[in-house]
């Protein structure tokens, strides 16, 4: 350590390699890049080590600079917790949560509930990205996620949230036009709404040959929320989450005690994220919300999908 060490400084190395950028640094810690760059450029100059390498898709981490991470976000987590001890958590959880989800999940069920928790921390910035190819988390493109399935790598903590239910939805009128479904086989000669063949990244929601062998959707959209809006016009049948079809007048279910497809979904973050206090008190949130609101996601005691008011996360 060459000239005195300023712990104000970790502050910004923290946004900057979190961010990835001086821009994304500064809106975080509401200053400007000019600003971020010189406390970064001061701390480098005390600990004597360069911390990252300029380039023009952003700052990335040195050998030296991921050392000095580790240690950065576990004082951040320590001082989030002698927050928490002192009986203010809202103030402690500081920073920028990027949640990668999948579409019906985050958009249908997260996305209520979101600003709500939001509020208790209004020093937390939240990302919530419904995407259907969920970003690799390696690449620190994201720090949650939530997917169908945990990944392989052994860099990942995972956490099963929860089994939901799938059936076949149509609309009364589509229904009315095109003649009683009483068996599978009747399926055959009917419309199917559903995702875009070469663009279904995980197995998961391939549904369609899970129903009915050789099944094909005569209307394709990578969106799952435009598939629902599809069948809701009349245009076919789709298959949709219990959650994102249960109380809505423009569907109802077909063939619901022989169809029934099962799916879980997983939360997962990077191993050294996983810890900080920004990503604990996000996670420790979605798990909070699917454990009061578990019955919404299974066909039998379905219902629908409303923000807890009784549940307050902390």
């Amino acid at each position: 350590m060459t000239t005195r060490f300023d712990w104000n400084d970790l502050r910004y190395f923290l946004a900057v390699a979190q961010q990835g950028t001086l821009t994304g640094a500064a809106r975080r810690l509401g200053t400007d890049h000019a600003t971020v760059s010189r406390r970064v450029a001061a701390l480098e100059r005390a600990i004597g080590a360069k911390l990252f390498e300029r380039a023009p898709q952003g700052y990335f981490l040195t050998l030296s600079g991921e050392r000095l991470l580790t240690h950065a976000e576990a004082m951040e987590t320590q001082a989030t917790a002698a927050t928490e001890e002192l009986g203010r958590p809202e103030v402690g959880v500081t920073g920028t949560v990027r949640i990668n989800s999948l579409e019906g999940f985050g958009n249908v069920f997260l996305a209520p509930r979101i600003g709500r928790f939001a509020e208790k921390h209004p020093q937390l910035r939240l990302e919530l990205v419904t995407i259907q190819q969920i970003v690799a988390l390696s690449k620190r493109e994201g720090d949650v996620a939530i997917g169908l399935a945990p990944p392989k790598e052994s860099r990942f903590v995972t956490t099963r949230l929860t089994d939901y239910d799938l059936g076949l939805y149509a609309a009364p009128d589509y229904l009315a036009r095109h003649g009683p479904i009483t068996r599978r086989a009747d399926l055959e000669r009917h419309a199917f709404v559903g995702y875009v063949d070469d663009l279904l990244f995980t197995r998961g929601l391939d549904y369609l040959d899970e129903v009915l062998p050789g099944l094909k959707a005569r209307i394709q959209s990578s969106s799952l929320t435009a598939q629902r809006t599809i069948a809701e016009q009349g245009h076919g049948i789709c298959v949709l989450p219990v959650f994102m079809a249960t109380g809505r007048p423009g569907l109802v279910p077909v063939l619901a005690e022989e169809v029934r497809l099962t799916r879980s979904y997983w939360l997962f973050t990077h191993a050294d994220l996983a810890d900080t206090a920004r990503v604990r008190t996000v996670t420790r949130f979605i798990q909070e919300e699917i454990a009061a609101a578990r019955g919404c996601f299974t066909e039998l005691r379905a219902g629908p999908v409303q923000p807890s008011s009784a549940h307050s996360p902390q």
